[in-house]
């Protein structure tokens, strides 16, 4: 079988400055790199944009390799594409420069196969009116893209992508994958509106900033069942266990709320009395969420900013109204990621952008061994923000 590729055809919006962040586009069936290069005027400055021609003419979008002859399976077509891309990519963006993905229809497919193939090489990716390609051969387990931020944009009248992979590609991406996920949905059809347009600008915009601001986060391999690894000092034995049961519902649109299997409301006072008892904690309302939901405000500490909700009044975490019964909170982004890989929560959708990569969400206990486990990272949260780090014994 030839796997052999021409060389790249290239086309950039701009110089290529190396210092900035690379915004790579792919564009879809019957289309080609310079039409998907007329998004770039429209998406943010401060970073290159370049878009990249599929690799074969027929086709005419990355989506061929889910339909080629008899006798090329999709799994090593793929593969076969990934590679040839990432030996453009890896010269282009060497380690340390960060490179989000933005792929539309066909090219949605070819990014979320080279997000979930290698999670840690690539700063966020954004989905376009297309699907994950699950019968690739490609990693879509549970927590895959930890840590990894990512924007979905799907129209409820598109013809064009089976109905069912939109639904699992959503699906995936806000309850499964573990990544940041900021989605947008409108009645259009199989094209960028105006308002996902919008949207995608906005996250774009708080993705690359954050980027440009912060120290670059490695995502931690999820595929083991020990989850992320981390050690929890405030917890019994040291680690996280495995949360029991289904996920909870959670919105996908902000405000961010859990709107299933809730905590009881005794449990959620119990709690509250707990963790508002933490050394120099004051409690008030949140500064941040919805009325009615409970600030916890740390009066003394040596944290960084990234370990607080609200930092300029030192708001670390902060527990939902009776009929949700959550909790937002920040963590390291490896313990962060560890609570949403044994199911005791789920990223907040600006996460990495708008928002500290660790805010994260726990779901609400729903009886008193659950109440010690929450209890357990809340703790772990205040000691973050108190400068004392995770790590330390408490």
């Amino acid at each position: 079988m030839d796997t052999t590729f021409d060389a790249p055809v290239v086309a950039f919006h701009g110089p290529d400055v190396v210092e900035q962040p690379l915004v790579v586009l792919l564009h879809g069936r019957g289309s080609d790199e310079r039409e998907i290069l007329s998004l770039a005027p429209h998406l943010p400055q401060g970073a290159t944009y370049a878009a990249v021609r599929a690799p074969i003419a027929e086709g005419g979008g990355y989506a061929w390799f889910a339909n080629r002859g008899i006798g090329r399976p999709v799994a090593e077509s793929l593969a076969a594409t990934m590679a040839w891309f990432r030996t453009w990519l890896d010269d282009v963006a060497p380690a340390g420069r960060p490179v989000v993905l933005i792929g539309f229809s066909g090219g949605a497919a070819f990014a979320g196969g080279l997000v979930l193939s290698d999670p840690a090489r690539y700063a966020g990716a954004a989905i376009l009116y297309g699907t994950l390609p699950f019968d690739a051969g490609v990693p879509t387990t549970p927590s895959r893209l930890a840590l990894v931020p990512m924007f979905v944009a799907q129209g409820d009248s598109d013809r064009v992508i089976p109905a069912e992979l939109l639904q699992g590609t959503w699906t995936y991406l806000h309850h499964v994958s573990g990544a940041p996920t900021q989605g947008h949905r409108d009645p259009g059809g199989h094209g960028i509106t105006q308002a996902a347009l919008q949207q995608l600008v906005g996250w774009l915009h708080a993705r690359l900033t954050y980027v440009l601001t912060h120290e670059a986060v490695t995502p931690p391999d999820t595929s083991t069942s020990t989850g992320t690894g981390v050690d929890w000092p405030t917890l019994p034995g040291g680690h996280l266990e495995d949360r029991t049961g289904e996920r909870p519902q959670v919105s996908w649109r902000i405000p961010q709320q859990q709107e299933s299997d809730n905590s009881p409301a005794d449990i959620q006072e119990q709690l509250f009395a707990r963790i508002s008892t933490l050394p120099n904690v004051s409690s008030g309302d949140s500064q941040i969420s919805v009325p009615g939901a409970r600030g916890l405000v740390l009066g003394k500490s040596a944290g960084p900013d990234e370990a607080f909700l609200v930092p300029q009044v030192r708001e670390f975490a902060h527990l939902h109204p009776a009929y949700d019964g959550s909790l937002h909170l920040a963590l390291p982004a490896a313990h962060a990621a560890d609570v949403v890989a044994h199911g005791w929560g789920t990223p907040h959708p600006w996460a990495g952008s708008r928002l500290s990569l660790g805010f994260t969400m726990v779901f609400g206990p729903r009886d008193a061994a659950e109440l010690e486990v929450v209890a357990g990272v809340v703790a772990a949260s205040h000691a973050y923000a108190s400068g004392a780090g995770v790590s330390a014994a408490l």
